[in-house]
């Protein structure tokens, strides 16, 4: 049974997920036809992750992701980011279409955080492993539009969008029917305006935001910057190129999240965790090297960081989950999650300022610190002794 439902569960993280990319993907297209200008690209990037933050803030000061069962949540959210997602595809203005990209970031913050709370419902020993299982899928649910406008080229950006929306509805169909509550779920709570002050007091969850932290300043900026880094490398290769080489970063690292997380599982969450973002701050400061190379130094380093920089992600929200008190782990998981989303505002914002400057060479220089502190966190946590929660699994 935990086997099955980390399966349903991981499948429907990815076909929820598609969301979160789509109009990323289609950007070049989209922008063409609405004639956005640079700062209206900027933000048809960034719109997702602001509605997002905004969904995460909300329901982690209301306590919603306690008082509400997750499996409801991420149906709903499913349906709600399907339907704003799609009505992209008809929006007659530049404005409207990033107004809907903000509301379906919006939603989606009732989809990543709940899924990862199902998931630890089902796991308590193998915990690390299960939710890396997990992250890898919405990894790959991310990645996947990216697959798409390479191989489909030529198609209307419109196609992508409402392909997204459509395995969106499926993920909410396969949520509702198929996945059930697991043994180890967080009882629902009343809701509770202390719960956010009473989670940030236990230092374990201190320090695995701030883990988190330093992992998002980079994950992200990688992610939506990517491609066009690839392209601007590879200049006279096919316009779609850069879309490959972001699927393939982006893709390998669903490969790392289940790596780390059997790792994780031995040789401790904090420790694996830590590992990670080293790997990762070196590739991002090895990026200058690898521009304009050849394509096959790209393709190492698209794979080695796109391996490394989300291979930690689901570490922190099992270590989160762990050091919680039982009755806020969804609070405290969304809090982290909108912490670390609106940091990535600033990140991603900052790459286009750092080309329009100094080319896109040194478009990644500025996200080395991140994944350094995150690792200085985690050398902390792993000092600190088992959670409560953890000897009560080992006992």
């Amino acid at each position: 049974m935990p086997r099955r439902m980390l399966l349903f569960v991981s499948l429907g993280e990815f076909l929820g997920m598609t969301l979160w990319f789509s109009a990323t993907a289609a950007a070049p297209a989209i922008a063409r036809e609405f004639a956005l200008d640079a700062t209206g690209r900027v933000w048809l990037t960034m719109a997702v992750q602001a509605g997002f933050v905004a969904g995460t803030l909300i329901t982690a000061i209301t306590n919603l992701a306690d008082a509400i069962n997750a499996r409801r949540l991420v149906a709903i959210g499913c349906i709600a980011g399907a339907a704003m997602n799609g009505a992209i595809a008809v929006a007659p203005t530049p404005g409207l279409v990033i107004a809907l990209r903000c509301a379906t970031g919006f939603a989606l913050a009732w989809v990543y955080p709940p899924g990862m709370k199902i998931a630890a419902g089902w796991f308590r020993e193998r915990r690390g492993t299960a939710l890396g299982i997990v992250v890898g899928a919405l990894t790959i649910g991310s990645a996947f539009p990216h697959l798409l406008a390479w191989l489909a080229a030529g198609a209307a950006w419109r196609m992508l969008v409402v392909t997204s929306s459509i395995l969106a509805v499926g993920a909410a169909v396969l949520v509702t029917v198929a996945v059930k509550d697991g043994p180890y779920v967080s009882a629902s709570a009343p809701f509770d305006l202390h719960a956010v002050r009473s989670v940030l007091q236990v230092r374990g969850v201190r320090l695995a935001t701030l883990g988190y932290l330093g992992h998002m300043w980079e994950l992200y900026a990688m992610w939506t910057w990517i491609a066009a880094f690839a392209a601007a490398s590879l200049a006279g290769a096919s316009p779609s190129a850069g879309s490959l080489f972001a699927f393939i970063a982006i893709a390998s690292g669903s490969i790392g999240c289940v790596f780390a997380g059997r790792w994780a599982d031995e040789w401790g969450k904090a420790r694996v965790a830590g590992a990670a973002m080293i790997v990762s701050a070196i590739c991002a400061a090895l990026s200058p090297l690898t521009f304009g190379a050849p394509s096959f130094v790209l393709l190492v380093l698209a794979v080695v960081w796109g391996f490394s920089v989300v291979a930690d992600s689901a570490q922190f929200s099992a270590l989160v989950s762990e050091y919680s008190p039982r009755t806020q782990v969804g609070t405290a998981l969304t809090l982290q999650t909108s912490a670390g989303f609106l940091l990535t505002m600033a990140s991603m914002r900052l790459v286009p300022v750092i080309t329009a400057s100094w080319t896109w060479r040194w478009a990644f220089v500025a996200l080395v610190p991140g994944p350094l502190l995150g690792a200085w966190a985690m050398k902390r946590l792993a000092k600190l002794p088992a959670s409560s929660q953890t000897l009560n699994a080992r006992s």
